[in-house]
């Protein structure tokens, strides 16, 4: 299984971004994909994950109505775009993945992570 990320870098507070995750095809049908953060300091957090159909998302507290997880199955590719952020959505970005159905969003329960990449939202 692999996934690799993509998307991150430097944005003023308000701006936008939109990770982009390629997994592998076995573990994009068949599991849930996530994403997940860890500022400096702290420990690591779900953003978000999203069913292999894409019928099922959640979203941390911290996520909702700011950001969107979605899929494209075509390319195995799950995008979170990221809106309005905020110096406290500094961190870096983890894609992961696990197989199974349930959709819950705790990093201790997937298996397969990508190398993170960084978000930094600074004047």
């Amino acid at each position: 299984v692999q996934l690799e990320e993509s998307g991150g870098g430097l944005v003023q507070p308000g701006g936008s971004l939109r990770l982009s995750c390629v997994a592998s095809a076995s573990i994009f049908n068949n599991g849930v994909m996530g994403w997940f953060r860890q500022a400096p300091g702290k420990e690591r957090e779900g953003v978000s994950c999203i069913s292999s159909s894409g019928g099922r998302k959640n979203y941390a507290d911290s996520a909702k109505g700011r950001f969107t997880i979605s899929s494209d199955n075509a390319k195995n590719i799950v995008y979170l775009q990221m809106n309005t952020l905020q110096p406290e959505d500094t961190a870096v970005y983890f894609c992961a993945a696990r197989f199974g159905a349930t959709i819950f969003c705790n990093a201790p329960a997937f298996e397969y992570w990508g190398q993170g990449i960084p978000v930094t939202v600074s004047e």
